[in-house]
Protein backbone atom coordinates (compact mmCIF):
# COMPACT_ATOMS: atom_id res chain seq x y z
CA UNK A 1 0.00 0.00 0.00
CA UNK A 2 1.24 3.66 -1.05
CA UNK A 3 0.26 6.94 0.00
CA UNK A 4 -2.65 8.01 2.29
CA UNK A 5 -3.90 4.34 2.15
CA UNK A 6 -1.06 3.28 4.46
CA UNK A 7 -0.81 6.11 6.36
CA UNK A 8 -3.18 5.34 9.03
CA UNK A 9 -3.90 6.76 12.82
CA UNK A 10 -2.28 3.76 14.19
CA UNK A 11 0.96 4.30 11.88
CA UNK A 12 0.98 7.50 13.10
CA UNK A 13 1.01 6.65 16.62
CA UNK A 14 3.73 4.14 16.04
CA UNK A 15 5.86 6.54 14.31
CA UNK A 16 5.85 9.02 16.73
CA UNK A 17 6.78 6.74 19.28
CA UNK A 18 10.36 6.83 19.50
CA UNK A 19 9.84 10.91 19.49
CA UNK A 20 7.74 10.23 22.29
CA UNK A 21 10.85 8.82 24.31
CA UNK A 22 13.39 11.42 23.85
CA UNK A 23 11.00 14.25 24.36
CA UNK A 24 10.25 12.41 27.50
CA UNK A 25 13.79 13.42 28.99
CA UNK A 26 13.95 16.95 27.26
CA UNK A 27 10.36 17.98 28.73
CA UNK A 28 11.53 16.07 32.32
CA UNK A 29 14.40 18.19 32.61
CA UNK A 30 12.09 21.58 31.44
CA UNK A 31 9.41 20.28 34.40
CA UNK A 32 12.31 20.89 36.75
CA UNK A 33 13.79 23.93 35.89
CA UNK A 34 10.46 25.91 35.72
CA UNK A 35 9.92 24.49 39.01
CA UNK A 36 12.58 25.08 40.64
CA UNK A 37 12.59 28.46 39.54
CA UNK A 38 9.73 28.76 41.14
CA UNK A 39 6.69 28.51 39.54
CA UNK A 40 3.56 26.53 40.37
CA UNK A 41 2.79 23.22 38.99
CA UNK A 42 -0.20 23.80 37.12
CA UNK A 43 1.31 27.31 35.57
CA UNK A 44 4.62 24.76 34.01
CA UNK A 45 1.87 22.21 32.78
CA UNK A 46 -0.18 24.99 30.98
CA UNK A 47 3.05 26.04 29.34
CA UNK A 48 4.48 22.85 28.30
CA UNK A 49 0.52 22.07 27.06
CA UNK A 50 0.13 24.75 25.27
CA UNK A 51 3.72 25.52 23.58
CA UNK A 52 5.79 22.10 22.61
CA UNK A 53 8.47 23.94 21.32
CA UNK A 54 11.36 23.03 23.29
CA UNK A 55 13.95 25.53 22.64
CA UNK A 56 11.40 28.35 22.79
CA UNK A 57 10.18 26.77 25.66
CA UNK A 58 13.01 27.20 27.60
CA UNK A 59 13.90 30.40 26.20
CA UNK A 60 10.65 32.04 27.23
CA UNK A 61 10.52 30.27 30.86
CA UNK A 62 13.79 31.00 31.42
CA UNK A 63 13.14 35.24 30.53
CA UNK A 64 9.80 34.91 32.80
CA UNK A 65 11.96 33.23 35.56
CA UNK A 66 14.50 35.96 35.62
CA UNK A 67 12.44 38.79 34.76
CA UNK A 68 12.38 39.55 31.93
CA UNK A 69 10.00 42.15 29.53
CA UNK A 70 6.98 41.17 27.89
CA UNK A 71 8.19 41.81 24.35
CA UNK A 72 11.45 40.38 25.52
CA UNK A 73 9.43 37.22 25.37
CA UNK A 74 7.45 38.14 22.70
CA UNK A 75 10.18 38.36 20.45
CA UNK A 76 12.51 35.59 21.39
CA UNK A 77 9.98 33.05 21.32
CA UNK A 78 9.17 34.53 17.89
CA UNK A 79 12.48 34.31 16.27
CA UNK A 80 13.48 31.10 17.91
CA UNK A 81 10.14 29.80 16.86
CA UNK A 82 9.63 31.25 13.30
CA UNK A 83 11.33 28.07 11.52
CA UNK A 84 8.17 26.01 11.76
CA UNK A 85 6.41 28.68 9.89
CA UNK A 86 9.12 27.61 7.28
CA UNK A 87 8.42 23.70 8.00
CA UNK A 88 4.31 24.26 8.12
CA UNK A 89 4.58 26.12 4.70
CA UNK A 90 6.43 22.88 3.09
CA UNK A 91 4.69 20.21 4.66
CA UNK A 92 1.18 21.78 3.67
CA UNK A 93 2.80 20.79 0.09
CA UNK A 94 2.59 17.33 1.31
CA UNK A 95 -0.74 16.83 3.06
CA UNK A 96 -3.44 14.94 1.58
CA UNK A 97 -5.56 17.45 -0.77
CA UNK A 98 -8.55 16.34 1.32
CA UNK A 99 -7.56 17.80 4.57
CA UNK A 100 -9.58 20.90 5.52
CA UNK A 101 -8.69 24.64 6.65
CA UNK A 102 -9.75 23.46 10.18
CA UNK A 103 -7.57 20.39 10.33
CA UNK A 104 -4.82 21.89 9.29
CA UNK A 105 -5.06 24.66 11.66
CA UNK A 106 -5.87 22.08 14.78
CA UNK A 107 -2.44 19.90 13.32
CA UNK A 108 -0.28 22.74 12.67
CA UNK A 109 0.26 23.18 16.21
CA UNK A 110 2.13 19.88 16.41
CA UNK A 111 4.84 20.41 14.01
CA UNK A 112 7.79 20.30 15.30
CA UNK A 113 11.26 19.54 13.87
CA UNK A 114 11.48 15.62 14.09
CA UNK A 115 8.03 15.65 13.54
CA UNK A 116 8.14 17.61 10.43
CA UNK A 117 11.31 15.35 9.26
CA UNK A 118 8.80 11.73 9.85
CA UNK A 119 5.89 13.41 7.83
CA UNK A 120 8.44 14.60 5.34
CA UNK A 121 10.16 11.31 4.79
CA UNK A 122 6.47 9.41 4.27
CA UNK A 123 5.80 7.92 0.64
CA UNK A 124 2.68 10.08 -0.97
CA UNK A 125 0.85 12.51 0.84
CA UNK A 126 -0.16 12.57 4.18
CA UNK A 127 -3.72 12.70 5.59
CA UNK A 128 -5.29 14.00 8.87
CA UNK A 129 -5.56 10.97 10.85
CA UNK A 130 -1.89 10.03 10.15
CA UNK A 131 -0.69 13.31 11.44
CA UNK A 132 -2.92 13.12 14.35
CA UNK A 133 -0.98 10.08 15.42
CA UNK A 134 2.17 11.27 14.80
CA UNK A 135 1.66 14.54 16.78
CA UNK A 136 -0.58 12.50 19.61
CA UNK A 137 2.33 10.40 20.90
CA UNK A 138 4.92 12.81 21.25
CA UNK A 139 2.64 15.61 22.61
CA UNK A 140 2.25 12.76 25.30
CA UNK A 141 5.32 12.02 26.25
CA UNK A 142 6.03 15.78 26.08
CA UNK A 143 3.14 16.91 28.86
CA UNK A 144 3.87 13.55 30.58
CA UNK A 145 8.07 14.25 30.93
CA UNK A 146 7.08 17.78 32.51
CA UNK A 147 5.05 16.12 34.92
CA UNK A 148 7.30 13.49 36.02
CA UNK A 149 9.71 16.21 35.70
CA UNK A 150 7.88 19.33 38.08
CA UNK A 151 6.94 16.38 40.63
CA UNK A 152 10.35 15.01 41.04
CA UNK A 153 11.68 18.52 41.89
CA UNK A 154 10.41 18.14 45.64
CA UNK A 155 11.26 14.17 45.82
CA UNK A 156 15.14 14.07 44.29
CA UNK A 157 17.69 14.91 46.00
CA UNK A 158 19.18 18.20 45.88
CA UNK A 159 22.55 16.95 44.45
CA UNK A 160 20.31 14.77 42.09
CA UNK A 161 18.67 17.79 40.92
CA UNK A 162 21.93 19.73 40.25
CA UNK A 163 22.74 17.18 37.93
CA UNK A 164 19.81 16.76 35.89
CA UNK A 165 20.09 20.60 35.49
CA UNK A 166 22.26 20.80 33.05
CA UNK A 167 20.58 18.25 30.96
CA UNK A 168 19.37 21.06 28.79
CA UNK A 169 23.00 21.82 27.82
CA UNK A 170 23.83 18.76 27.09
CA UNK A 171 20.76 18.21 24.64
CA UNK A 172 21.62 21.85 22.79
CA UNK A 173 25.36 20.62 22.53
CA UNK A 174 24.11 17.25 21.18
CA UNK A 175 21.66 18.81 18.67
CA UNK A 176 24.20 21.76 17.46
CA UNK A 177 27.51 19.58 16.99
CA UNK A 178 26.74 17.20 14.63
CA UNK A 179 25.40 18.97 11.67
CA UNK A 180 28.15 21.70 12.69
CA UNK A 181 30.79 19.02 11.70
CA UNK A 182 29.29 17.96 8.18
CA UNK A 183 27.40 21.67 7.51
CA UNK A 184 29.28 25.11 7.06
CA UNK A 185 26.90 27.24 7.14
CA UNK A 186 25.72 25.79 10.67
CA UNK A 187 29.57 26.07 11.66
CA UNK A 188 29.92 29.03 10.95
CA UNK A 189 26.46 30.48 12.94
CA UNK A 190 27.21 28.81 15.61
CA UNK A 191 30.70 30.06 15.78
CA UNK A 192 29.40 33.89 15.77
CA UNK A 193 26.86 33.05 17.89
CA UNK A 194 29.59 31.97 20.52
CA UNK A 195 31.79 34.95 19.84
CA UNK A 196 28.67 37.49 19.86
CA UNK A 197 27.19 35.97 23.40
CA UNK A 198 30.93 36.26 24.56
CA UNK A 199 31.11 39.94 23.98
CA UNK A 200 28.01 40.48 25.65
CA UNK A 201 28.56 38.94 28.48
CA UNK A 202 32.03 40.17 28.94
CA UNK A 203 32.42 44.09 27.46
CA UNK A 204 31.40 47.04 29.70
CA UNK A 205 28.32 48.56 28.30
CA UNK A 206 27.25 45.56 26.48
CA UNK A 207 26.89 43.38 29.26
CA UNK A 208 24.13 45.87 30.57
CA UNK A 209 21.90 44.37 27.83
CA UNK A 210 19.26 41.61 29.00
CA UNK A 211 19.52 38.39 28.58
CA UNK A 212 16.31 38.47 26.06
CA UNK A 213 17.51 41.08 23.77
CA UNK A 214 21.29 38.85 24.16
CA UNK A 215 19.48 35.72 22.90
CA UNK A 216 17.70 37.60 19.77
CA UNK A 217 20.89 40.01 18.49
CA UNK A 218 23.04 36.79 18.80
CA UNK A 219 20.35 34.95 16.47
CA UNK A 220 19.65 37.22 13.99
CA UNK A 221 22.79 38.45 13.33
CA UNK A 222 24.62 35.04 13.02
CA UNK A 223 21.61 33.21 11.00
CA UNK A 224 21.55 36.44 8.86
CA UNK A 225 25.05 36.26 8.17
CA UNK A 226 25.21 32.65 7.19
CA UNK A 227 22.37 33.44 4.97
CA UNK A 228 23.49 36.11 3.69
CA UNK A 229 27.48 34.64 3.22
CA UNK A 230 26.16 30.92 2.07
CA UNK A 231 22.63 31.42 -0.24
CA UNK A 232 20.72 28.05 -0.63
CA UNK A 233 22.12 27.80 -4.28
CA UNK A 234 25.57 27.92 -3.34
CA UNK A 235 27.28 24.55 -3.75
CA UNK A 236 29.54 24.83 -1.13
CA UNK A 237 26.85 24.65 1.42
CA UNK A 238 26.30 21.21 0.54
CA UNK A 239 30.09 20.62 1.12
Amino acid sequence: MHGTEALTFKKGLKDGLPICLGYLSVSFTFGMMATQGGLPLWAVMLITMSNMTSAGQFAGTELILSGGHYIEIVVTTFVINIRYMLMSLSLSQKVDGAMTSLQRLVLSFGVTDEIFAVAMKQDGSVGARYLLGLILTPYTGWTLGTLLGGTATGLLPVSVRTALGIAIYGMFIAIIIPPAKHTRPIALAIAIAVVLSCLFRWTPFLNRISGGWVIILCAVIASAYAALRYPVDDPEVRE
